[in-house]
């Protein structure tokens, strides 16, 4: 059985274990107590698992304290029942109440609200999530998105101090993910409540999450800030067509005629696709380790608008012909991943501690 860390009153500390029908979870772990914190795996490696033995749905071994209150811990043989968890649970599939309209079922969450006041207001939710037009309506009624909006709406109405997500985007299709997204965006931004989200979709995480727990056959295989685990060459994440960073940034400056928006971070800077956010917001950018090229000097004139001076760090075969190579932008501030074949390491002489220049298209460059 998993030993429990110290508790912590402003995050969440956890020792928990299952066994059944061959599967295994046994994980300790210790996650902050704001923001987004994704739990990221391939089906099978324990995410949904984990969440609901923290939501109380299912019964593990171990302890489990949640903002420096206890919810499991055997030792002293408690174990708060899910009713009495101060959460808010939004699943694959929006739980509305079909025979109650969106008004209704937002009330639903009201009267059963885990805590007095109500950390946030009716009215603030409605406007966080734009659902003002949808109270009337009932759920067969709404799109997909529109109905997730609203089930974590009610998620919300019941004051959780925990929210949990499983995977609440796996059943749109791509356009009402696009909808939806913005909106989880602000969740992190306006909100003090610590969210669990279980993804398997890299892109969401690197959008959307703080810190980042991976998971591999019911185990921790690390844990930590999203843009410390994203560089890292000796984790999957470095693996496949979806490997790259998240930079954070601020807008700087629009170039409406080119339809073009420069973000800054640190000494250096990237050009992307215009944005529609005021100067000197904050914004992040994803780039991916297949569209990082490498050169030793400078290019000349060129299509591509992002030249960043960078030094090598690290280099790990991935394959027979393909090398990782992480290196840290300007200053060191940020790292970058590039993907390069064995050729173009020995040709170029591509070593730790060797500078070199970066090279990204602006149209390859999400944010």
């Amino acid at each position: 059985m998993p030993t429990l860390a110290p508790p912590d009153s402003h995050g969440i500390v956890c020792a928990l274990s299952v066994e059944r029908s061959g599967f295994r979870l046994d994980v300790e772990l210790q996650i902050r107590g704001q923001g987004i914190t994704a739990l990221f795996g391939a089906s099978g490696a324990g995410k949904t698992s984990l969440l609901r033995l923290i939501a109380g749905l299912e019964r593990g071994r171990g302890s489990l304290y949640v903002l420096g209150e206890c919810w499991q811990d055997d030792a002293k043989r408690i174990f708060v029942p899910v009713h009495r968890r101060a959460l808010g649970y939004v699943f694959q599939e929006a739980s509305l109440f079909p025979h109650l309209s969106v008004r209704e079922n937002l009330g639903y969450a009201q009267k059963r609200r885990h805590s007095e006041p109500a950390s946030v207001p009716f009215e603030g939710v409605v406007d966080l999530l734009g659902i003002a037009p949808l109270l009337a309506r009932m759920p067969a009624n709404l799109s997909g998105g529109e109905r997730q909006r609203a089930a974590i709406a009610r998620a919300l109405l019941a004051t959780p101090r925990l929210l949990l997500m499983d995977e609440p985007l796996a059943a749109l299709d791509a356009a009402r993910k696009a909808d939806v997204l913005p909106y989880l965006e602000r969740l992190r931004a306006e909100l003090s409540i610590p969210i669990l989200y279980v993804s398997h979709a890299l892109d969401e995480v690197a959008r959307l999450a703080d810190n980042l727990v991976l998971l591999q056959h019911g185990s921790v295989v690390a844990a930590g800030p999203l843009g410390d685990l994203l560089s890292r060459l000796d984790l999957p994440l470095a693996v496949g067509e979806q490997a790259g960073v998240v930079i954070e940034a601020r807008v700087a400056v629009h170039d409406a005629q080119h339809a073009l928006t420069r973000l800054d971070f640190g000494d250096s800077s990237l050009w992307v696709s215009a944005l529609n956010q005021p100067i000197g917001a904050r914004s992040r950018a994803r780039v991916l380790a297949r569209d990082v090229s490498l050169a030793l000097s400078p290019p000349g004139p060129s299509s591509i608008l992002n030249v960043l001076s960078a030094r090598i760090t690290e280099l790990r075969d991935q394959g027979p012909d393909r090398v990782n190579v992480r290196l840290l932008v300007g200053s060191g501030e940020a790292p970058l991943l590039a993907r390069v074949t064995r050729r173009s390491r020995d040709e170029l002489g591509l070593r730790p501690g060797l500078t070199v220049y970066a090279l990204v298209k602006s149209v390859s460059v999400t944010a």
